[in-house]
């Protein structure tokens, strides 16, 4: 007579039935998401061009490399041009490390005392050529900047002599913008009702006329006009972030790393603005060649083909 199987064996191998069953509906539910992930560049044409473009440029590489050159370049170079010039436009200079770099308080006096008092001590040893090496030296910004143009709209590099007087003539315009920023944010004494629509209009004009011009016209002008705007946008969001945030890292990390904690949180800030630069001009062109914004730019309605000089 055959034996009913124990009632413990009958409990285990139900867990085990289900517990396997459990497994294979996550299983499945994992293929299917992946599946689905992978398909949606193919339904979603703007999200693979993303994500093919991101690739191509390598944000995260390009926006350090360009972090770097504005530390270690542009910034000596302003504070150069800054001992130089008078007074206003050195308060413009603080003003501008202020918002961008968080550099304010005991750190904010040093680097007013050092531009005050160097002045003449400066001008005497240094002179306008040391100047002008110091300036033409920060044009490896430029350079860096018009590479990471380059690799976004797919295009070949310009040659030395076309380029050269691109890189100097962005830089001083960039370093004006710079100087100049901190009374445009406050709407010259009217508040920030007018002082953020301003600034925002002058980012994106800024942005828009730097690839145009380090393109070396080898672009229109209207596919530009996606990139620029996510440009202005981009700057405007972390220099308001920018005064919320920078202080408070500053002051810990110099109360961790002493004054080298100033460089650190610096640098770190500089790599999160141009990769955001670099981000906006990458997809500006993405959705430059979507054929509604083409349409709506009224340059073509076949991705891909912008070359040409201006119209």
């Amino acid at each position: 007579m055959t034996q009913p199987p124990p009632a413990g064996r009958d409990s285990s191998s139900s867990e085990e039935s289900g517990s396997g069953s459990r497994g294979d509906r996550l299983k499945a539910r994992s293929a299917a998401l992946t599946a689905t992930a992978k398909g949606l560049p193919d339904r979603v044409p703007l999200v693979g061009r993303a994500v093919g473009q991101l690739i191509r440029v390598n944000l995260l590489d390009n926006a350090t490399r360009l972090a770097a050159q504005a530390f270690l370049s542009a910034l000596p170079a302003l504070f150069v041009v800054a001992v130089f010039a008078p007074a206003s436009v050195r308060d413009g200079v603080v003003g501008s490390l202020k918002d961008q770099l968080g550099i304010e308080g005991e750190a904010q006096q040093q680097v007013r005392q050092l531009m005050a008092a160097g002045s003449d001590d400066v001008t005497q040893s240094f002179g306008v050529v040391g100047a002008l090496v110091t300036l033409l030296s920060a044009t490896a910004l430029s350079r860096a900047m018009q590479r990471v143009c380059e690799r976004c709209w797919e295009l070949p590099k310009s040659g030395v002599r076309l380029a050269a007087w691109r890189w100097l003539a962005w830089l001083v315009v960039w370093l004006a913008f710079l100087v100049g920023q901190a009374p445009v944010r406050k709407g010259f004494g009217a508040g920030p009702w007018l002082g953020l629509p301003l600034y925002l209009l002058l980012a994106t004009a800024l942005w828009w006329w730097t690839q145009h011009l380090l393109l070396g016209n080898r672009v229109r002008w209207f596919p530009l006009l996606p990139g620029a705007v996510l440009c202005g946008v981009a700057v405007l969001g972390l220099g308001l972030a920018a005064q919320l945030y920078l202080p408070r890292a500053v002051a810990q990390s110099v109360d961790r790393f002493g004054p080298y904690g100033v460089v650190f949180t610096s640098l770190s800030w500089l790599i999160v603005l141009f990769s955001a630069v670099t981000l906006a001009i990458s997809l500006g062109r993405v959705l430059a060649e979507e054929p509604v914004v083409a349409r709506l730019l009224g340059t073509t309605d076949e991705p891909g083909r912008w070359g040409g000089r201006a119209r």
